[in-house]
């Protein structure tokens, strides 16, 4: 912020801020206050005498099995991470540095992808998946988030600011496509790449309706499975539910904190370079 702007724009300007971050708190501040209450009471009965329940945590932890859904959901995000930034890599690569016929015409149609809601294609995906057998099992898990058209768009956007001249000099020193690939490119683009990790992480490991409908046996449940098993006909456990859900949102708060740095830079430097 420009410190020769008037002391009024300043203040306003703060002050919306904090506001902003403020109702952005205010979600977490109510999650953790009612996994802390006794179950069956309201978060808005607040008194003088509250008296935390840590207890809803053991609780929360033994009927869910958390432990299997929580080593599920490492499992599954751990692939989904690698697998989703090594193909959006090298498809990128291929889009922004390889010459082929109907190369950008291929690159709008795998675009296009991105406007087609995600519920339109589970059905498809399903009968897909029950045609080879592979419902109830981590590949239904993993598979379909294993490439991401938007992955390959932010990544190819910043392969497209490094320049020419590196691979020039890498192919003179005799390096083929995927040695450029390997040596050039992917060094130089460590930013960009540990953005869309953090980002492919937190999409997965809050993913849902998918491990939902793929997973039949408590043994595959991932974590937001897991939970839902605290929300029934007759009402929701919402103690237990919350102090679920305070759990699970540390390891993406971790990653977010870890990764903060290359997160920003390289969200900065692919809107740059793009």
């Amino acid at each position: 912020m420009e410190k020769s702007q008037p002391l009024w724009v300043r203040l306003l300007c703060y002050t919306i801020l904090i506001i902003g971050g403020a109702s952005m708190l205010f979600p977490l501040s109510w999650m953790i206050i009612t996994s802390l209450r006794p179950e069956g009471s309201s978060v808005m009965e607040l008194s003088l005498n509250f008296k935390p329940h840590w207890e809803n945590y053991r609780t929360a932890w033994s009927q869910t099995h958390f432990d299997r859904a929580l080593f599920n959901s490492a499992l599954v995000t751990l692939c989904v991470t690698v697998a989703q930034v090594l193909t959006s890599a090298l498809a990128a690569f291929a889009f922004a540095r390889l010459k082929f016929f109907g190369r950008d015409k291929i690159f709008m149609g795998y675009l296009a992808t991105m406007m087609v809601p995600e519920a339109i294609t589970m059905i498809p995906l399903f009968i897909l998946f029950r045609t080879m057998g592979l419902i109830d099992t981590y590949w239904a898990l993993i598979l379909p988030a294993a490439f991401s058209a938007y992955g390959t768009f932010m990544l190819r956007q910043f392969f497209l600011g490094i320049p020419r001249e590196l691979e020039e000099a890498a192919t003179i020193d005799g390096c083929n496509s995927l040695g450029i690939f390997r040596h050039v490119v992917l060094p130089l683009s460590k930013p960009a790449l540990a953005a869309l990790a953090i980002l492919t992480f937190m999409g997965s490991w809050r993913s849902f309706m998918w491990p939902l409908i793929v997973s039949q046996s408590p043994s595959l449940f991932t974590l937001p499975v897991a939970l839902s098993q605290f929300q029934d006909l007759y009402g929701v456990q919402w103690a237990l539910l919350m102090a679920g859900s305070a759990i699970m949102i540390l390891p993406m708060l971790i990653i977010f904190i870890v990764g903060q740095r290359y997160f920003i830079s390289g969200i900065q430097l692919g809107a740059v370079k793009g």
